[in-house]
């Protein structure tokens, strides 16, 4: 056996899933080499591909030689990528159309909203991540500064996280201006699917009256499955599904992810990764503990962490969770 690979017995059914398009391959594939470089050539993960047509045999060919672990391709069912029965595609056009004309961020976009509906309600239900407890979510074009010299989701599964994330922020309002009063229905008729010690008062100021418009950003996700295929969530969601906001506005899967995370979980189930740098365009996180940077040979400017820009959530999170924030954030005297 190699070293560092774990002993068989030892490895969490866990793996990478990546949604892409055939012409996403050469940014998807320095994702990839990028992830195999700094973690998973340890840990030997398999990684699952989704896409809503049929992957073309040069994308197998190129990420198979990429990936350590076993590589699966999976077709979306077109039930999972296509207008419900309930929507009346002629509202749904008016809403893009109004939000082009305010040059709302993909507010024109029929895919993105397909997108971002799967990623909400669809993808962990598909059949090849039904042997699976954790995933890790993988876009094109990200990419990890810094090495990671543990087994990442045999830390969600030991220390019981479901839920893990590296960057948040505000969301947009434009796109979701009826959200929460649609959450909010849902709380209302079922207040049991909420623990006592849940993480509320990340995503809202006023005990739930209002949303404050924080989520985590879901290009980095690292959670687990049953999370999302919990009756809670799932019912969640299919609420949301109903009121049509992924077609009627632009409701984006990360604050449906992180509502559904932050009402339906302990707060300390869910998990800041303040050691992993990463970076999708235009925000990084960098670990701003030196020793941190420096044991995982991070190449980061750590000036450049969004976590404690002015409109990063991430400070609200230490202050919700109650814990210190690392070394080095207040000032940059640990640069």
């Amino acid at each position: 056996m190699t070293p560092n690979v774990p002993a068989p017995g030892e490895r969490v059914k866990a793996t990478f899933v990546s949604l892409a398009r055939n012409q996403d391959l050469w940014e998807l594939v320095k994702s990839i080499r990028n992830v195999e470089d700094k973690f998973n050539k340890k840990y030997q993960y398999d990684w699952v591909f989704l896409n809503d047509v049929e992957f073309d045999d040069n994308f197998k060919e190129v990420t198979t030689a990429l990936v350590s672990g076993t590589t699966k391709y999976g077709l979306i069912p077109k039930e999972h990528w296509s207008f419900p029965e309930w929507i009346d595609k002629e509202k749904a056009a008016f809403t893009r159309e109004s939000m082009r004309e305010k040059n709302i961020i993909y507010g024109d976009s029929i895919s993105y909203r397909h997108m971002c509906r799967f990623e909400s309600g669809f993808f962990y239900r598909h059949p090849l991540l039904a042997e699976y407890e954790y995933y890790w979510r993988v876009e094109p074009s990200i990419e990890l500064y810094c090495d990671i010299n543990y087994d990442i989701f045999k830390f969600m599964k030991d220390n019981k996280k479901q839920y893990g994330f590296t960057i948040s922020l505000y969301e947009y309002l434009g796109t979701i201006e009826s959200l929460w009063d649609t959450t909010k229905e849902f709380i209302a008729a079922h207040p049991k699917y909420l623990p006592e010690d849940n993480f509320m008062d990340f995503i809202s100021d006023d005990k739930g009256e209002n949303y404050n418009l924080c989520h985590f950003w879901s290009n980095f996700e690292i959670g687990k499955l049953d999370l999302w295929r919990g009756e809670a969530y799932s019912k969640y969601f299919d609420h949301l599904d109903k009121a049509g906001g992924f077609f009627y506005e632009r409701w984006g899967d990360a604050p449906v992810h992180s509502i559904g995370a932050s009402l339906f979980l302990p707060k300390d189930a869910i998990h800041y990764f303040a050691d992993v740098g990463y970076f999708h365009n235009p925000f990084s996180n960098c670990p701003t503990d030196k020793t941190v940077r420096e044991a995982n040979k991070c190449t980061c400017d750590p000036r450049k962490n969004f976590a404690w820009h002015g409109y990063s959530c991430t400070p609200r999170y230490y202050k919700v969770k109650g814990e210190k924030r690392p070394p080095g954030w207040e000032d940059g005297t640990d640069f």
